[in-house]
């Protein structure tokens, strides 16, 4: 979209950016309605807020078996910017995702995995450096804190559902999360290579093409 048709379609006051993130869901969930979150700090990133994370949305999935899908809106351009219509890609270019299959430890939505999206976005915004397909963080820990969990970090893969989308200020990719064991871990420390990680993906999606995160894996 040109500056112009993009000044003729939005105004100062739409969030441009979050409306493409919210078409594409509905496309996907039609009728199924997710649980909103803001800013855990409290404040949206735009205002002075700490967390790069501006919101979150969590949808219950009955696709593959039941699944909490998370999916944050921060990364790329939220709000209207006239100058960055066109652009080839919103800010950082995607948005993360998380697919979690529901923990006993978690009496409510797991808004620590939020969190996570959080410290992975400070780090983007902090580095100028930002995540793609294939790439891989170990996370020297459980992912979920104090938890007696074999999962210990995350590969990125493109979201099997959610894809990347058009929107008027660029190309988005919806980045989902995967949480990986110990073992695996250690399999791509000595080979941290995309090739590698893309093929540890292959693996996982041959009996899990969704790519849940199940915290009881082993």
């Amino acid at each position: 979209m040109d500056r112009e048709t993009y000044i003729k379609t939005f105004t100062a006051d739409d969030a441009v950016g979050w409306q493409s993130i919210d078409i594409s869901l509905e496309k996907n969930y039609r009728d199924t309605k997710p649980r909103h979150y803001g800013p855990l700090c409290g404040l949206h990133f735009a205002a002075g807020g700490s967390d790069p994370i501006d919101g979150a949305s969590i949808y219950d999935s009955d696709k593959q078996e039941f699944h909490r899908h998370i999916v944050s809106y921060g990364m790329s351009e939220l709000y209207y910017n006239e100058a960055l219509a066109g652009s080839e890609f919103s800010k950082w270019g995607f948005e993360f995702t998380f697919r979690l299959k529901p923990f006993e430890d978690d009496k409510d939505d797991p808004l620590w995995a939020v969190q996570v999206m959080n410290n992975l976005a400070s780090y983007v915004f902090n580095s100028g450096k930002w995540f793609e397909e294939n790439h891989f963080v170990p996370a020297n820990g459980p992912v979920r804190l104090n938890t007696d969990t074999e999962i210990t970090g995350f590969v990125f893969a493109l979201d099997p559902e959610l894809g990347k989308i058009d929107t008027p200020h660029g190309e988005v990719s919806f980045l989902q999360l995967v949480g990986i064991t110990e073992n695996e871990v250690q399999r791509l420390k000595k080979n941290p290579v995309t090739t590698a990680v893309k093929e540890l993906i292959d693996e996982l999606k041959t009996n899990n093409p969704l790519l849940i995160t199940d915290l009881n894996r082993k």
